[in-house]
């Protein structure tokens, strides 16, 4: 229990620390809300996504774009933010300083997800309120909607974390994490359909995007606030929420200092 709540102790410093890097709010908790506005504002003279051939029906491409943008916070939150910042800390010797404390490791982890849920919800909630004052987005409105985006939510950030401690071990030195961590990023975002419509990429690129969560955690999102109608867009022609669980909760959390 000490430890515990040692970890929710850790959970507000992370967060304060979080918020005092200017570099770190841009590229991790402002780039999503940053980028639904430009998709917004460039395409919305090009009429709705997914209209019939008489041009009634579909949805804005802020609607369109809202899913594939809290999926993207998602990722950045959970694999950007703690891979960066481990391999930092790492680089740095604050890994090997906390591990001759009494802090216990759980703790340790504790602090790192408390802080990236914490930050996570509050991106989520900024960009649906942005989505839906600003450019007119409309929200689900029945519960079962709501209570699918939680788990989705949920499993996604979790798993997301998990492999943000995996990569936090990718990069050589804290100065290089940067470097190695954001393009890997971006070529995930690319490839799981956040930025391109998922059924315009081939098919061998659609398979090699199923290995990794992103495409899981935004397909769920598009279900939860686009009409049924564009399931037909995804692999298969539908949903498939249950492999979107089952990928999301393969992840397992670890029990170990990152190394130093």
């Amino acid at each position: 229990m000490n430890a515990i709540a040692l970890g929710f102790d850790r959970a507000r410093y992370e967060t304060r620390v979080y918020f005092r890097q200017g570099d770190t709010i841009l590229f991790t908790f402002l780039f999503p809300i940053i980028m639904l506005t430009i998709f917004s504002v460039a395409f919305s003279s090009a009429g709705n996504i997914g209209a019939r051939p008489d041009g009634t029906g579909g949805v804005t491409p802020a609607a369109f774009y809202l899913p594939g943008m809290i999926a993207a916070g998602i990722l950045l939150s959970g694999v950007q933010n703690l891979a960066v910042d481990i391999a930092v800390e790492r680089g740095d010797g604050t890994l090997k300083r906390l591990a001759g404390t009494p802090l216990p490791v759980l703790s340790y982890f504790i602090g790192k997800l408390g802080q990236v849920f914490a930050t996570s919800v509050l991106q989520v909630i900024l960009l649906i309120v942005m989505a839906h004052f600003a450019f007119g987005v409309a929200l689900p409105t029945r519960a079962s909607a709501w209570l699918t985006f939680l788990w989705i939510y949920v499993f996604g950030m979790i798993t997301s974390a998990v492999l943000g401690i995996a990569l936090s071990r990718v990069p050589r030195s804290g100065k290089s994490a940067t470097a190695v961590i954001i393009p890997i990023v971006l070529v995930l975002q690319f490839i799981s359909g956040v930025y391109l419509q998922f059924s315009m990429l081939p098919v061998w690129l659609q398979n090699v995007a199923s290995i990794f969560p992103l495409k899981w955690i935004a397909q769920g999102t598009r279900s939860v606030f686009l009409p049924s109608s564009f399931a037909v867009q995804e692999q298969g022609g539908d949903w498939n929420l249950g492999e979107s669980r089952s990928s999301s909760a393969s992840g397992s959390s670890s029990g170990w200092w990152p190394r130093s």
